[in-house]
């Protein structure tokens, strides 16, 4: 019963809070609440302490990521192109507006992390203010940080 019950007559009988032939199942449902106070951001269900994402577009730990969505490109163009280039609508306030990421210049667009990583990652290709498309990836890390790779 790994520690969360007791075995009678080869039946587990789980302490409070677990459930599950062996006891393996959480109740608990701390380890689903999302950034915004929700079970699974609404977009899902807390399975044994662990968020089941309904909606296919989304996933990570909250069913918070969403790789697919337009948003999050978008959101981070002008604050890549003021970082990587220095030119952009928020070149004159790129350092109190741009900072909440890491960021990290690459040689080619392979040389990009690639899906398959523990992070939910999005590659993004956006147009500059001179009409030319840049290339970058964003992705969010287990402990909350964003960290962008920008082709150069």
């Amino acid at each position: 019963c790994i520690g969360n019950g007791i075995c009678k007559c080869r039946v587990c009988e789980c302490f409070p809070n677990f459930t599950g032939s062996a006891c393996d199942c959480s109740l608990d449902t701390t380890p689903c609440m999302a950034s915004n106070g929700q079970i699974c951001n609404g977009r899902g269900t807390c399975e044994c302490g662990t968020c089941n994402c309904t909606d296919p577009k989304f996933q990570g730990p909250t069913c918070e990521m969403c790789q697919t969505c337009l948003g999050v490109c978008a959101e981070h163009k002008d604050c890549v192109q003021c970082r990587a280039f220095e030119k952009g609508e928020k070149k004159d306030t790129c350092s109190q507006e741009c900072m909440h990421f890491n960021m990290t210049l690459v040689e080619s667009r392979d040389k990009l992390p690639q899906p398959g990583q523990p992070d939910p990652l999005s590659h993004c290709k956006e147009k500059d203010v001179d009409d030319c498309w840049f290339y970058f990836t964003y992705s969010v890390n287990s402990n909350g940080e964003a960290n962008v790779h920008v082709v150069e």
